[in-house]
């Protein structure tokens, strides 16, 4: 085989195997978004209010959120994902939203840090509580 004709097998092989490592890079996100665009829809039922208990709350990996009860009655509802590193937080006890993978801490009342290394607060989910249903706002 000539040089001439070496290089341009080289060359072919090395252009397809390109293509396909980018075609491998895009494989599998396509039809997927930066997160913005996977959260339900207003309108859909999240839990019962029975469901979520006073002092501490429920996590919807699902969904994307936690909803919370202060205090009997009052329900709140944020993010589940921390704002530190992007972890879905845990759990909700006394009051408080835990992350585990760095142990930030968030009120469960209105989702600000109470511990770090997160600094800034869960974001608020809208939500309508009706009777003993609770759905996104």
């Amino acid at each position: 085989m000539s040089e001439v004709a070496r290089r341009t097998v080289v060359s072919a092989a090395g252009g397809a195997g390109l293509v396909a490592v980018l075609a491998a890079c895009g494989a599998g996100s396509e039809g997927k978004t930066d997160g913005a665009g996977d959260a339900p829809e207003a309108g859909t039922a999240l839990a019962r209010t029975a469901d979520i208990p006073v002092g501490g709350g429920k996590v919807l990996a699902d969904q994307g959120v936690v909803i919370t009860q202060p205090t009997a009655g009052q329900f709140k509802a944020f993010s589940s994902k921390c704002t530190h590193q992007g972890c879905a937080v845990s759990g909700v006890s006394d009051g408080v939203i835990t992350c585990p993978c760095h142990q930030s801490l968030f009120d469960a009342s209105d989702g600000s840090v109470k511990g770090g290394p997160a600094t800034a607060p869960l974001p608020p989910t809208p939500i309508k509580v009706d009777g003993e249903s609770i759905t996104l706002a």
